[in-house]
């Protein structure tokens, strides 16, 4: 049998690549690999995490074994898992890649483990340059790169920026896929009375951790849009404040939108995820920089037009005009984009973009993906 051992945070670790991850290796599963996946014991300090916790409290995955190894800032544990992943000699070893902070210990495990003269080593990379930045990361980028052997870039942007590091290995594009692993959808009328919606009003979904690059400001201003106003429509905020609550308090109540805003301004437990999206009509990501973004690939699983901006891999996923919007970075022009969803009552048209275009974002893709690269990789020296 084939073996897989997957470099990721995973439960209970919470968080989209925690969650997708563990989807990744379910998918490995049905692929008849052996999988593991090796999580952290110690992912960050508290500078670089402004949430209230990092550890979810959702039930575990069924089927999946997860070791929680990793301390991201132990050199002598680095060197302990890279020998335990060197001795396994997984066929392959599939890591994420989202935060330089990461480069050193995934790095360095990774030039121990490859000495197995067996493993191969693909890269998945959220981000290879972040949306914040902070010093250290190109440094660390660069000591990371050339211990992997293939990367996969989930945008076309990450793809080019993965490409300017010059690794050695082979590179391909492989959209992110569906998170289809929060619940079949919830109707309309189930999600309002779970969430103690009015039915008469519809909603707006700004979804997930609330940071500066996700433009949730720009969003609150198109509210205020005077032809928002007109329209029975409330904005849903579902997530927790990963940047300054006080600057987006007082700008609500500056703009006079709080009867107009659901707050639900908290960690979101999986198995409360397809309400959300249930009771929303438009999905609305404002985002000031993105490369992927898992809030557009629920909308898709649960069939919800989008709103999103004309950055990074956004406009790849969602085409205009046809599964929701792409607007410029500008309060106007989301607004102008929300009202013409709903002044022209385009959901029916929208969602049947949306249901012709998710066909392109299934996990059995990635796996492919992987396996090809894999074949295109040199025995490891």
């Amino acid at each position: 049998m084939k073996s897989v051992v997957i470099l990721s945070p995973a439960h209970p670790l919470r968080g989209g690549i925690a969650s997708s991850s563990e989807r990744l290796a379910q998918e490995f599963q049905q692929f008849g690999y052996s999988v593991e996946i090796w999580s952290f014991k110690f992912q960050y300090p508290g500078f670089l995490f402004p949430g209230k916790t990092q550890f979810s409290s959702d039930p575990a995955p069924k089927d999946l074994k997860i070791r929680t190894l990793i301390h991201s800032i132990s050199p002598l544990n680095w060197l302990n898992v890279g020998r335990k992943l060197k001795k396994q000699k997984p066929d392959l070893i599939v890591l994420r890649y989202w935060l330089p902070f990461m480069g050193p210990a995934l790095g360095s495990i990774l030039r121990i483990a490859r000495k197995n003269q067996h493993s191969r080593i693909i890269c998945i990379a959220d981000n290879i340059i972040p949306h914040e930045k902070r010093p250290g990361d190109m440094l660390f980028t660069r000591y990371f790169v050339p211990a992997v052997d293939a990367f996969i870039g989930m945008s076309k942007s990450v793809t080019e920026e993965i490409a300017s590091f010059q690794p050695k290995g082979p590179i391909a594009f492989s959209p992110h896929p569906l998170y289809d692993n929060y619940g079949q959808a919830a109707g309309r009328e189930a999600s309002l009375s779970k969430l103690g919606l009015d039915p008469g009003f519809r909603y707006l979904l700004f979804f997930g951790f609330i940071r500066d690059y996700k433009g949730l400001d720009l969003l609150l201003d198109a509210l205020a849009d005077p032809r928002l106003a007109k329209l029975p429509i409330k904005l849903i905020v579902a997530g927790e404040y990963y940047s300054n609550a006080e600057k987006y308090e007082k700008q609500i109540e500056t703009l006079g939108i709080k009867d107009r805003l659901v707050l639900h301004t908290r960690y979101i437990p999986n198995e409360d995820v397809r309400y959300y999206f249930g009771a929303s009509d438009l999905v609305v990501q404002p985002y000031r920089s993105a490369t992927v973004s898992g809030i557009s690939q629920m909308a898709y699983f649960y069939e919800i037009p989008m709103v999103v901006t004309n950055v990074g891999g956004l406009p790849e996923i969602v085409p205009h005009g046809e599964a929701g919007y792409v607007t410029a970075v500008d309060p106007t022009e989301v607004a102008s984009a929300v009202y013409d969803y709903f002044s022209k009552d385009r959901m029916a048209e929208f969602q049947e973009g949306v249901r012709k275009n998710k066909k392109r974002f299934a996990w059995s893709a990635m796996v492919e993906t992987m396996e090809d690269l894999a074949s295109k990789i040199e025995k490891p020296k």
